[in-house]
């Protein structure tokens, strides 16, 4: 087990490494450089050469790359001229609510998706499966942006239980849990419909495995049959998807947070790609990207617990 998370760790660095050198190029192929970028297009001569020495842009891009790497590991991400202050003071206060509501929506997501997929699995070509299928289908092809206009639709304007913004965030426990409502549940129903589908599939395939015969041949009920061998057997898949699920559900709440106006990094993201905020769009990638990477790090990790088979590959 020690030599497989090794493996997967270096694996994680090495691709944090690679989206270190993309952001470090993209920072500097700006148009018009990262001084204009900085100091607009009406930025004098003198004052971008002064820029340009104060910031150490004069020196070779290795330096350069390897300085700004060091900064970053820092927590030193650049400052957002836009709005006066520090990517890193942004990035603290704005992508731990992020990180919050996509926490909630895969947690609630697999939690429903689990049991749904093993039982449609063990229903399977039934009237229940397929009027489930249908549903997951339906919400599997629906537009995230359309999903969450359905939701105030339904939850805001027919039955006014929910806000439609998340203007009050931050204060009481339960004006909080009232704004992550709708953003919360638009995730979720994305989620929901794919790992329940991949969740029937192996659960199917799983009971057409001979360790099932067996088990029934020794006289296990069918109940104890999917807890104790097929459920197992059937999450390798489902956590496989969950890592692989991180960057799609983290580029749904850039949308998500658009539409409820939740102050996460997808909204701060969308604001300052209006406002051409370069360093906060990049340092927000950069952490996203960590995380993310993190993120797919534990779920190999994860996968290789359940599956020992795979330490082996």
């Amino acid at each position: 087990m020690l030599g497989y998370s090794l493996r997967r760790f270096g694996q994680a660095l090495i691709t944090i490494f690679v989206v270190s050198l993309i952001v470090f190029g993209v920072l500097h192929a700006l148009p018009g450089g990262l001084v204009r970028a900085q100091l607009g297009s009406k930025a004098t001569a003198i004052q971008v050469h002064s820029l340009e020495v104060q910031e150490g842009l004069l020196r070779p891009l290795p330096i350069q790359y390897l300085t700004w790497l060091w900064s970053a590991l820092r927590g030193n991400l650049g400052f957002s001229y836009k709005l006066n202050e520090s990517v890193a003071t942004l990035i603290g206060t704005y992508v731990p609510r992020t990180f919050l509501l996509v926490l909630v929506s895969l947690l609630l997501a697999v939690s429903i998706a689990i049991p749904m997929g093993l039982w449609q699995g063990y229903r399977r070509n039934r009237a229940d499966d397929h009027a489930l299928s249908a549903t997951m289908l339906i919400l599997y092809s629906m537009p995230t942006f359309l999903l969450g206009v359905i939701l105030i639709l339904v939850f805001n304007l027919w039955l006014p239980v929910f806000p439609s913004t998340a203007s009050d965030f931050g204060g009481s426990l339960a004006t909080d849990a009232a704004d992550l409502a709708l953003p919360v549940l638009t995730l979720c129903l994305a989620n929901v419909s794919y790992f329940s589908r991949y969740m029937r599939s192996a659960v199917i395939d799983n009971l057409l495995e001979d360790y099932v015969r067996t088990a029934k041949a020794k006289g296990a009920t069918s109940r104890r049959v999917l807890l104790r061998h097929v459920l197992r057997n059937s999450m390798t898949s489902t956590v496989t998807l969950l890592g692989l699920s991180l960057p799609y559900t983290i580029s749904g709440s850039l949308i998500v947070e658009a539409l409820f106006n939740y102050p996460g990094a997808g909204l701060l993201f969308w604001n300052s790609a209006q406002n051409r905020d370069f360093p906060v769009l990049l340092g927000i990638v950069l952490v996203v990207t960590v995380a993310t990477v993190a993120g797919n790090f534990l779920a190999d990790i994860a996968y290789g617990i359940i599956d020992p088979r795979v330490r082996l590959r």
